[in-house]
């Protein structure tokens, strides 16, 4: 079977610091966004990449992965979800999809496998995700705890998220102004649908904050 990526990339991502947004940062020689992008490009399953830029981008056109044949662009919109939502109406409605952020660098290949895997045997979306390993406190407004919460079945959301794409576009319209989608499988959640949980390396972080560039590179050179 082959399958289509979702690449939101219109982002500004100011948390990491710097005057240009996170996913062009460098890691080495390359960009945060090619290390993103290199599992699938490289897996025989995936047909076609769509990235969801910013109208002003001028960067992603001046990196060597831009005119790859896989690649295709789309205009993204305001909001993450209104980037996913332009590239989803270029799919087929029966394909499956498969959402990575574009500053997730250190997919393996082996998770990507064994999510596409999960999803074609089970017939339901999923996604990757790492239990929670540390005691989970809830704070007031004020930063004070309010409630320690048990950890059991507590899981940090991962990406990729892959799904039948139809039903997709079907959630976040439906939900979209009714709640925060903050990711596919929440727009899922919301519209009623089940979501099953894969579990992938914790080692397959977002850059969101400096410190988090820093041990990309240490996963990378690892």
């Amino acid at each position: 079977m082959k399958f289509t990526v979702v690449i939101p990339a219109a982002g500004i991502g100011k948390r990491v610091g710097g005057d240009i947004p996170k996913q062009y940062l460098k890691i080495g020689a390359k960009t945060i966004i090619e290390y993103s992008l290199a599992p699938f490009i490289a897996h025989p399953h995936v047909q076609r990449i769509i990235v969801s830029l910013a109208r002003n981008d001028v960067w992603f056109k001046n990196l060597s992965i831009a005119s790859h044949p896989k690649i295709k662009i789309v205009e993204g919109g305001a909001e993450r979800v209104d980037s996913v939502l332009a590239a989803l109406h270029k799919i087929d409605h029966k394909d499956h999809v498969l959402v990575h952020d574009a500053a997730r660098p250190c997919l393996q290949k082996s998770d990507l496998d064994k999510l596409i895997k999960h999803v074609l045997k089970t017939k339901q979306g999923a996604i990757l995700a790492s239990k929670v390993h540390d005691t989970m406190k809830r704070s007031d407004a004020n930063n004070n705890i309010i409630k320690t919460v048990p950890r059991e079945s507590l899981w940090h959301a991962l990406t990729p998220q892959m799904f039948n794409n139809g039903l997709l576009i079907k959630a976040i319209l439906a939900m979209q102004g009714k709640c925060d989608i903050t990711d596919e499988a929440s727009a899922m959640e919301f519209y009623g649908q089940p979501v099953q949980l894969v579990e992938g390396r914790s080692d397959n972080i977002k850059v969101t904050r400096f410190e988090d560039l820093k041990l990309a590179e240490f996963y990378l050179k690892g």
